[in-house]
């Protein structure tokens, strides 16, 4: 069972048979469905279902000349708004299936934030359709298990000025370090020195909390999990329909991108509003735009 099928309002399934009842109806009653041809005796094929608004499962599998599908994977999947990012995207795909993931450069965050490729089917078209695949951006997502709503950071318009610009410089700097320039990079070492003397100074009477405003950093052992705190900017509720579980999604700003999480209303701790943050374990999911 997948551990994400929570997050999308499934927590309640009891064993097997019943994930299986739900497989069968996202094959049977599906809302979208896309085919590839892979070779002369198999097509890859897809078919989503959404359980509600920008959820649903998505199954992947082969489909031979009779029309007789074998399913290889499913995922929960939860789809963004809006635009995350213009950086650069690579796609490379998963070992052990027909699977792909996302690493996006953005320099905002200073990692290279990778993703789980939701469009799998739109990408192996573009690619046999030409050698160079072009991307205008992406549009970034997260499945939570659950999380906790925080205060927001108390700061004056100069505050939020001066941070702005910090990290305005911070970019340019960093943009100038990949490639090569050596007074970039020592100006970068030099600023991480400060940060972390200044941050060790203040942890002595302060809550870490009350100094880092918001982070995204890897989670686990898997690649495309993160561990989040950000600002919420949006906040709705939705419903998933066959559990009638109720689900929070919300819009979060993090280290200067924006995307949406899906997480269920009974495991956050707290009440969640425009303005407070969220802190929470993440699946990152994206879609590419051509």
């Amino acid at each position: 069972m997948h551990q994400y099928l929570k997050a999308i309002g499934f927590g309640s399934i009891n064993g097997k048979a019943e994930l299986n009842e739900i497989l069968y109806e996202t094959r049977k009653h599906f809302h979208h469905h896309e085919v590839v041809s892979q070779d002369d005796e198999m097509d890859f094929c897809e078919f989503q279902k959404e359980y509600g608004p920008g959820i649903g499962i998505a199954m992947y599998g082969d489909m031979d000349l009779y029309e007789e599908f074998y399913m290889q994977y499913y995922y929960p999947y939860f789809l963004g708004t809006g635009v995350t990012s213009n950086a650069e995207v690579y796609i490379e795909r998963r070992m052990d299936r027909e699977s792909y993931v996302g690493i996006c450069e953005d320099m905002k965050i200073g990692i290279s934030l990778i993703f789980y490729l939701q469009n799998i089917v739109e990408y192996l078209k573009e690619r046999q359709r030409t050698e160079s695949v072009k991307y205008k951006s992406v549009t970034l997502s997260g499945l939570c298990d659950g999380g906790t709503v925080l205060l927001p950071v108390r700061k004056d318009k100069s505050q939020e000025q001066k941070q702005r610009e910090d990290v305005h410089n911070r970019m340019k700097l960093m943009n100038a370090a990949r490639t090569g320039d050596p007074a970039a990079i020592e100006s970068l070492t030099l600023d991480d020195i400060d940060t972390y003397s200044k941050v060790s100074r203040r942890l002595i009477t302060e809550d870490v909390f009350t100094i880092v405003d918001t982070y995204i950093m890897p989670y686990g052992i898997e690649c495309d999990r993160y561990s989040i705190l950000g600002e919420i900017l949006g906040l709705q509720s939705i419903e998933n329909e066959y559990t009638g579980e109720e689900l929070y999604v919300m819009t979060l700003e993090v280290n200067g991108l924006t995307f949406d999480v899906c997480v269920p209303v009974k495991e956050v701790v707290g009440e969640p509003a425009v303005g407070r943050r969220f802190k929470g374990n993440i699946w990152m999911q994206g879609v590419i735009n051509f």
